[in-house]
This record gives C-alpha cells, sequence and structure tokens, in this order.
C-alpha cells in the first residue's frame, strides 16, 4: 500500500461515501440518536449495512443476548422512521466475543463486512462505523485480511491518551479485537471516550427544547433519554453524554473535531496502552466542538 493512499484515508473523505454501522444498540441510549443520525444525512452517507454488536452488561443475560437485543433495536428504530426498506440489511453480528487474537467469530455481520469492503476500492473504500465492542470488525479482519486494503475504520472506543486508563466500555469488552483491529495495517480513526467524546453532554431540557414534537424519531428519542436517566438520577441535576453521534459527526464537518497522525497504539490487557513508533499510522481525535455537533444533530434530526 502506497503511503500517501493511506493518509489519505485518514482524512475526512469530504464527500458521500459507502458505509456500515456497527452498533450494541440496546447498550445505552446513544446509539438510537446515531443510527437516527447516520440515516438522516444521505448527502453523506450512503448506508449499505447496520450490524448489531455483542455486549453483556446488567441490560443482557450474554454477549449473545445482548447482539440480538441490538438486531431488534436497530429494526426498531428503522421502523419509528419509516424506513422498512432497510430491514433487509441488517445484520446478526457475534455471539461471543474473541477468544484469542487469531480465530474469527463467525456471523452473518462479519461475512457481509467482507463482502461489501471486497466491492471496494483503496481510493473509494467502505467506511465500517463502530459504535460498541469491535468483535465484528475484527472477525472480518481475521477473515479476510486483505480488506485493509479497502476500508476505513472510524471507532468510539477506548479513552484519550492522558487518560491512567484504557478501561473503556467498547474496550474492555473485548481488547483482542481492539488489539486486532489496531493491529491489522488499517486506516483507523478513533474516536476516544473519557476525555474527548466525554464533552458531548445534552440536558432533558436542552433535547425538549429542540427535539420535542418535531417527528416520531425525535420524541422516541427525548423519552428514551429521559427514561433511561429517570432510573439513575434519582431527581437529581443531571446531563447525557451521547457518544455515539461523535462517529457520525467526524465525517461532517473538519471544524467540529481535531486530532492528529500518531503510531497505532498496543491495547493491553491490562487496560493500559503502549507504544511502537514503528508501527502503522492512525488517526487519533483529541478535540471536539461540542456546540456545533449538537447544533448539527438537532437540526438533522428535528427535520
Amino acid at each position: 500500500m502506497k503511503n500517501d493512499s493511506f493518509l489519505r484515508r485518514l482524512e475526512r473523505p469530504g464527500k458521500r461515501v459507502r458505509a456500515v454501522l456497527d452498533t450494541d444498540a440496546y447498550n445505552e441510549i446513544d446509539d438510537q440518536f446515531a443510527i437516527a443520525y447516520i440515516m438522516n444525512k444521505t448527502e453523506t452517507f450512503d448506508v449499505q449495512a447496520l450490524t448489531a454488536a455483542p455486549f453483556f452488561n446488567d441490560k443482557s443475560s450474554s454477549p449473545e443476548e445482548g447482539m440480538m437485543l441490538s438486531y431488534e433495536e436497530i429494526r426498531k428504530i428503522l421502523r419509528i422512521m419509516d424506513k422498512d426498506d432497510m430491514s433487509d440489511k441488517v445484520f446478526y453480528g457475534s455471539k461471543t466475543y474473541l477468544t484469542d487474537e487469531w480465530t474469527p467469530v463467525d456471523s452473518p455481520a462479519a461475512r457481509e463486512l467482507v463482502r461489501l469492503t471486497n466491492k471496494c476500492t483503496p481510493d473509494d473504500p467502505l467506511y465500517i462505523i463502530a459504535i460498541g465492542a469491535i468483535t465484528n470488525v475484527a472477525s472480518a479482519l481475521l477473515l479476510d485480511p486483505s480488506i485493509v486494503e479497502r476500508c476505513v475504520i472510524v471507532w468510539l472506543g477506548g479513552h484519550a491518551m492522558h487518560w491512567p486508563d484504557t478501561n473503556e466500555f467498547n474496550m474492555m469488552q473485548d481488547v483482542a479485537a481492539a488489539r486486532v483491529v489496531f493491529g491489522s495495517g488499517a486506516p483507523v480513526v478513533q474516536l476516544p471516550c473519557m476525555g474527548v467524546v466525554s464533552e458531548l453532554r445534552t440536558t432533558g431540557p436542552e433535547l425538549e427544547h429542540w427535539l420535542r414534537g418535531k417527528n416520531k424519531i425525535s420524541d422516541y428519542l427525548v423519552d428514551n433519554t429521559i427514561d433511561e436517566v429517570a432510573g439513575y438520577a434519582g431527581g437529581t441535576a443531571w446531563s447525557r453524554v451521547i457518544w455515539d453521534i461523535s462517529a457520525i459527526a467526524w465525517f461532517l464537518d473538519d471544524d467540529f473535531m481535531r486530532g492528529s497522525i500518531k503510531p497505532s497504539p498496543i491495547c493491553g490487557y491490562d487496560n493500559q496502552y503502549s507504544y511502537d513508533c514503528n508501527r502503522h499510522p492512525y488517526r487519533m481525535i483529541e478535540s471536539i466542538d461540542r456546540d456545533a455537533i449538537f447544533t448539527d444533530l438537532f437540526k438533522t434530526l428535528a427535520k
């Protein structure tokens, strides 16, 4: 791979792109915002597929159930948006996390990622936007390592370099998968959670002001967020990070965020990064413009 071609793929494309959204949609309330955001940005995204990622916490009894619930949540959001024509582009993902760094978890999602990427070229790559555990993407890379030549991976995962650890939900769910992706030689854009994307906070009054009564999906997002917060805020003042919209916003405007090119990090099983300056480059986002991103999000969702 020529270095100039590789580095171009680490830049914001600035044109309409073919994209896949890989999401653990049932895990939190922010994936739903990201799905609605990308589906309403048809001038920027030609969405080829939506794939369900595994997750395991108090909302699921296993990674497999988390994936299945996410699959159903994706389809639910599409129905609310009157986009039932996309239902055949939703794919089941991995039932488990990687057991090691060499063995893929075969799934319809991983196979579809391979198929779609192999239809692309280095100059017109598939953008794989991952906003959950990155198992499906790592499995696709293990199934067909050659796809690194024809894709760009944009991942919300890990924390900022200055954060004391990498103990972030998407990464800690499947550290082996993160190691595969960062070590694959694929062009990767990382959106770190704490220290960067954690700026993307909103509140109930703000959601009510900008989204209430605009359309079905806007009302669903407001209600879903407020209902979720009611379970833990207990009548206290609150704000909520809508993490996942950052992965969509990266494509939209150079002024939305800033980052730099660095050697791809090594994600440790000890919840720390380590570094080798000889590794291939990747882009880490280091700052975002919270107000600009939310202004665009609200304008887009309220259409």
